[in-house]
């Protein structure tokens, strides 16, 4: 069974950095990422990072986040700096299994940025 488990969300002030964690497990995946959901918004793509590690960003957080992955422990981690308000949302762990293409989601983890 394939279980995505973030970590690392938290209140921060605007202009702070935050680093969420991921790991995987029950599977190996061809794709992992982020994405967010914001209060009254649909989810919308943060980064993602495939087995090539060829790396697509958002264009809101391109230049502030930086997403990394290890193969081996199967995790996936975003570094986010120089917050603003417009980031706060719940941040979900997102992966793609290799052979089947199934997508899997983590619980989400909720970041605020006081401004």
């Amino acid at each position: 069974q394939v279980q995505l488990v973030e970590s690392g969300g938290g209140l921060v002030q605007a202009g702070g950095s935050l680093r969420l964690s991921c790991v995987g497990s029950g599977g190996s995946f061809r794709i992992m990422g982020w994405y967010r959901q914001a209060p009254g918004k649909q989810r919308e793509l943060v980064a993602t990072i495939d087995s090539s590690d060829v790396r697509n960003y958002a264009d809101a957080v391109k230049g502030r986040i930086a997403i990394s992955r290890d193969y081996a422990k199967k995790t996936v981690d975003v570094q986010m700096d120089r917050l603003t308000s417009e980031d706060t949302a719940v941040y979900y762990c997102y992966a793609k299994r290799i052979i089947t293409d199934k997508d899997y989601w983590g619980q989400g983890t909720q970041v605020t940025v006081s401004s």
